[in-house]
């Protein structure tokens, strides 16, 4: 597959993977539509932005009205089909964790495609994947859950590590993208199921 195609198709997985979070993260405190919108498309942008504005690229949601239209169905997944989706709380935790590691992948790919170097991609990778949510929790007056002592952004480098190898072994992008979406995502699950975080820093 073309390389821009993969791009664009992880990109699209991801905007509706977050922008269900953050939809769902409005809903819980009682926003209306609009705020619900708001949030999602935040969440959904935010870290490509920032992404595409260090590349010096324009952002790639001004490209394309998908990216908005894709963010307006997962308000109408979670306004009409909440109730039933709420049983399986899980549920949200995932979606979560798909988007981390689907952004991760784009931020990653595209920073590659313009020709940085790995290192730089790693961090632009953590930047894609975790600056949306930061930018949600403001909204919503939440602490960023990438500051928590749960593993959050260290589960992007991590993914990162794991695609530059994938890369220096000479394996097809469309395999480094699967093998680091299933690290990031166990990295994540595991440390929520057994309570793995980095070492709190303290105040002497």
């Amino acid at each position: 597959m073309n390389q821009d195609i993969i791009i664009s198709v992880i990109e699209m997985l991801g905007t509706f993977a977050f922008a269900i979070s953050g939809i769902r993260h409005a809903a819980a405190k009682q926003f209306d539509w609009f705020g619900g919108y708001v949030c999602g498309i935040a969440v959904a942008i935010g870290g490509g932005t920032i992404r595409d504005v260090m590349l010096s690229t324009t952002p790639f949601w001004m490209t394309t009205p998908i990216y908005m239209i894709c963010t307006a169905v997962a308000l109408i997944t979670v306004a009409f089909f909440g109730r039933w989706m709420e049983p399986l709380k899980n549920a949200w935790f995932v979606f979560d964790t798909f988007g981390l590691a689907l952004f991760t992948i784009a931020g990653i790919q595209k920073s590659l495609a313009f020709d940085q170097p790995f290192w730089v991609a790693i961090i632009m990778g953590c930047i894609t994947g975790s600056a949306g949510g930061v930018i949600r929790d403001v909204l919503l007056n939440n602490e960023p859950v990438i500051f928590h002592k749960e593993i959050y952004a260290m589960a992007c480098v991590l993914g990162g590590l794991v695609y530059w190898l994938c890369i220096l072994t000479e394996l097809p992008a469309e395999i480094s993208a699967i093998l680091t979406f299933a690290i990031i995502c166990l990295i994540r699950f595991l440390a929520v199921r057994y309570h793995i975080s980095l070492p709190i820093l303290r105040d002497v």
